[in-house]
């Protein structure tokens, strides 16, 4: 072994973040030991300064009827949805509504389907996946945006099957 691949075998394992290589071979034994023993020191900043009082207190009463406000109306939409079919996404990926950007999306609101239609694509891993209706109906409501992620059983669509 010659001092150039010495060098070149010194710089290799210190790229790696090796702290220490032994290598022997028949007449040669090498040993090389990085300074990667470095202590990392942690710093604290100074803590930031309190907010104005003027904004930490905002009136709770205010809050309060507008959240049970929001949450009747929740209520009142989830009721009107149990009779709607939900088609549920079977895998976890990227929703997307159409099958590429130039062409139409696959279903609107509004639109019938049928039972093997396909409704949407899921992209997992490079691999675009054609979701098919497994119901027959009418699309009453898309639940999810387009190039948004999805999870496993997800709602997609709700449909109308009367």
């Amino acid at each position: 072994m010659d001092i150039k691949e010495i060098q070149n075998l010194i710089k290799f394992v210190a790229k790696s973040g090796a702290s220490e290589v032994k290598l022997e071979m028949d007449d040669v034994k090498i040993t090389i030991k990085t300074g990667s023993d470095v202590e990392t020191k942690i710093i604290q900043a100074a803590p930031i300064a309190a907010a104005p009082q003027v904004l930490a207190q905002t009136p709770i009463p205010v809050q309060q009827p507008i959240e049970t406000a929001a949450s009747s109306t929740n209520n009142t939409t989830s009721e009107d949805d149990s009779k709607y079919i939900t088609i549920n996404s079977p895998i976890i990926g990227t929703f997307y509504r159409k099958p590429s950007p130039d062409k139409p999306v696959f279903t609107e609101v509004g639109k019938d389907v049928k039972i093997g239609d396909t409704v949407c694509v899921i992209e997992a891993m490079k691999l675009f996946n054609e979701i098919e209706s497994e119901v027959s109906g009418k699309i009453v409501k898309v639940l999810v945006d387009d190039s948004t992620p999805v999870e496993f059983d997800q709602p997609l669509f709700l449909v109308d099957p009367s």
